[in-house]
């Protein structure tokens, strides 16, 4: 009997690795103001081959770094969904998202939380990462599984916005620990 148990929670684990390591199309999307998360965002396309999508504002953030902030601050008080810029084209047809941005204000840009509730994320695998200043995910994964209630969220990836350029080792180890790589 025990042998039974130990071998179907063997199966249950091996189900759960093979879900995370599905080789379905993948997308990297990510919201960018400074350049770190782009880093970031490139260097998983290079180890998945996924393809690349920069989520953008119709109207964009101010490049003064304290009117960003004080806009940013500003649209989470008033819970704000700013228009994109782009869509993207036949999100059914990926399996896994990876989802990447800055901590603004202990959470996503509202740019995310106009992204996440435009498409339906339900049964995908989706992937957060994030760089950040020194709050690391603040209450954004709380956010972010709110956002994506259908969704096998996995574990995700905070680095620091210093580090973002010089990160792919970190990024490579945590991709192998997801299971998502394209074996580069």
């Amino acid at each position: 009997m025990k042998k039974m148990m130990f071998l179907m929670a063997f199966a249950i684990s091996l189900c759960g690795t093979a879900q995370a390591q599905s080789k379905g199309k993948t997308l990297i999307a990510y919201f960018s103001w400074s350049g770190n998360t782009r880093e970031v965002a490139m260097q998983i396309q290079q180890q998945t081959g996924g393809d690349l999508f920069e989520i953008t504002t119709a109207k964009p953030y101010p490049a003064d770094f304290n009117e960003c902030v004080t806009l940013a601050r500003k649209e989470q008080q008033d819970n704000v969904r700013p228009p994109l810029a782009a869509e993207v084209k036949d999100i059914a047809t990926y399996d896994v998202i990876f989802v990447g941005y800055p901590n603004w204000c202990s959470s996503m840009p509202m740019a995310l939380f106009t992204f996440l509730e435009k498409y339906d994320m339900s049964g995908k695998t989706v992937i957060p990462f994030c760089t950040h200043g020194s709050g690391r995910w603040g209450h954004s994964l709380d956010d972010l599984k709110k956002l994506c209630p259908n969704s096998n969220v996995l574990e995700g990836l905070a680095l620091s916005g210093n580090t973002a350029r010089n990160s792919k080792d970190s990024v490579i180890e945590w991709l192998q620990k997801t299971g998502i790589t394209n074996g580069k």
